[in-house]
């Protein structure tokens, strides 16, 4: 079948916008994200009825099967989020949970200082987003539970340092990729001499909403400002009800017994042992890319070419073993034990089910070609000072559009870098800058966002309750960085809309704590 490009069209907003309202108005997932799919899938066959159920059945296919070969990536993610279904659900099992839980709160006190371990935990699991969602939330939701702090509340903790510090942190899967963008950019502009990682570096105090996203969740962790519907499911959660008892939150474990014999150590194992693979199998990934080039190991080059779901597949599943010993040297039932693993995987299917979908509507919405038409969006005719500020909402908009961040770096970097070689080369920086932190933005608020889904899955929380409850806070933290872009295009310094930005957020959080206050 031929397939339409809708590049300079509005129609390819069409899926993801149909999506995601459905989504947010119906709050059912899958059947939004369905109805998506066969709108894209209409469109791009002219709505001939038999084109398009060829080519949703070869869209399927391409969920497992692509181009004569496993689809590694996708088989990969899948199989370490059963692994980790079964770890989390063996640990409850093991009453190491139950132990943790019991540990943690003779040393965490209150509430607020069982939020900040959570940040403090997403910050230092910084090697990959799915990585720092999944296992942040499993190792922290047996205590946020134990003080009741809602499921939503937790889901936005984990998505809210997990982008935000990979996106800043050269050292992580996010960082390589990025560093090899902005390699690549300037190879084409003839400046291939100046340090990747310098000019990383450079852009990180650019990033004007990974740092107030992360600044915000301490706030909001340290005074208690919830905002919007998250005031509601904190008040639930004072009540016991730690999210919608109506909806079956992804990777709940709650009918699994837990033992009474349980360690802190069997959930620290366990945990410790799938960090430390995964982090071994992407160094060594990255590394073997390198020799097969010919080239010399490098920390950094190594994660920019490392095999992340590779890593993450077999870094669980070092992990599961680890677990399945210690759980059988303490002498559990082997009837239970397979129990645990069978709740385990199942867990995870809500969750999985989004996921594939949100891949299917992704690769319909690429071949749509929206993200090209968001870009074309940028004209020549925009005023050099309002560039920074302008890419900053295109890439928003792309992000939420399309429910990637790493398909809007590879679509707007090199716009961006475009425009400012065209008009003034000064501000390259803070444009790529204000494109990476737009599209965390737009990520953040996306429905059919991966990284916005598997944070829903760490927490356990219903997914439209974690978007719905993360969009005021990323919100306010778009608009402090909307005004500090342009602050910085139009003075050219980074102080300056450093300084624009701190001087907003003081004053939303003097704001919000009277609110607070005031209720």
């Amino acid at each position: 079948m031929t397939v339409i490009s809708y590049s300079d069209s509005a129609f390819s907003l069409l899926p993801p916008v149909v999506a995601i309202l459905l989504a947010i108005l119906t709050r059912r997932v899958l059947l939004s994200l369905g109805v998506g799919i066969v709108l894209g899938s209409l469109l791009l066959s002219q709505f001939n009825i038999s084109d398009t159920a060829l080519y949703l059945g070869d869209r399927v296919t391409k969920l497992f099967w692509d181009d004569g070969a496993l689809n590694n990536w996708n088989v990969y993610i899948l199989g370490f989020l059963f692994l980790l279904g079964m770890i989390t659900a063996l640990v409850t099992v093991s009453g190491a949970a139950r132990a943790f839980a019991e540990w943690a709160r003779q040393r965490i006190r209150c509430r607020r200082d069982a939020k900040l371990l959570t940040i403090f935990l997403g910050c230092v699991v910084f090697i990959d987003d799915y990585f720092n969602s999944l296992v942040v939330g499993s190792v922290c939701r047996p205590l946020t539970d134990r003080y009741y702090i809602s499921r939503a509340k937790l889901a936005y903790l984990l998505d809210s340092t997990a982008a935000p510090v990979c996106v800043i942190s050269p050292v992580s899967s996010w960082g390589a990729y990025i560093i090899a963008l902005i390699g690549s950019i300037l190879a084409t502009y003839g400046m291939s001499e100046t340090g990747h990682l310098s000019v990383f570096v450079e852009m990180i105090p650019m990033n004007f909403y990974a740092i107030f996203a992360l600044l915000l969740l301490i706030c909001v962790s340290l005074f208690g400002l919830d905002v919007g519907p998250m005031r509601t499911h904190e008040r639930n959660a004072q009540k016991g009800e730690l999210w919608d008892p109506a909806k079956i939150p992804p990777g709940a474990d709650a009918d699994l017994p837990e033992s009474n014999a349980g360690k802190v150590m069997g959930l620290f194992l366990p945990i410790g042992t799938l960090v430390v693979a995964t982090v071994y199998f992407m160094v060594s990934s990255g590394a073997n890319a390198l020799a097969a080039d010919g080239k010399a190991f490098d920390l950094i080059k190594a994660f920019e070419n490392t095999n992340v779901s590779f890593s993450l597949f077999y870094g669980a599943l070092i992990g599961l073993g680890v677990t399945l010993v210690m759980v059988l040297v303490q002498g559990e039932d082997k009837k239970l034990i397979l129990r645990g693993l069978t709740v385990g995987a199942k867990s995870m299917l809500p969750a999985i089910w989004i996921l594939l979908f949100a891949w299917t509507i992704a690769g319909v919405i690429g071949q749509l070609e929206t993200g090209k038409f968001m870009a074309s969006l940028a004209s020549d005719n925009i005023p050099l000072e309002m560039l920074p500020a302008v890419m900053f909402v295109l890439a928003g908009l792309t992000a939420f559009a399309t429910g990637t961040s790493w398909g809007t770096f590879g679509i707007m970097l090199p716009i961006a870098a475009d425009m400012a070689m065209g008009s003034h080369t000064g501000m390259m920086l803070p444009m790529l800058a204000s494109v990476l932190a737009g599209a965390v933005f737009g990520d953040h608020c996306s429905p059919i966002s991966d990284t916005t889904i598997l944070s829903s899955t760490g927490a356990s929380c219903p997914h439209i309750d974690h978007v719905v409850t993360q969009l005021p806070y990323a919100i306010i933290v778009a608009l402090i960085s909307l005004v500090g872009y342009t602050v910085l295009g139009f003075t050219g310094s980074v102080v300056a809309g450093l300084a624009t930005c701190s001087g907003l957020f003081v004053l939303s959080i003097i704001y919000l704590k009277i609110k607070a206050a005031s209720r």
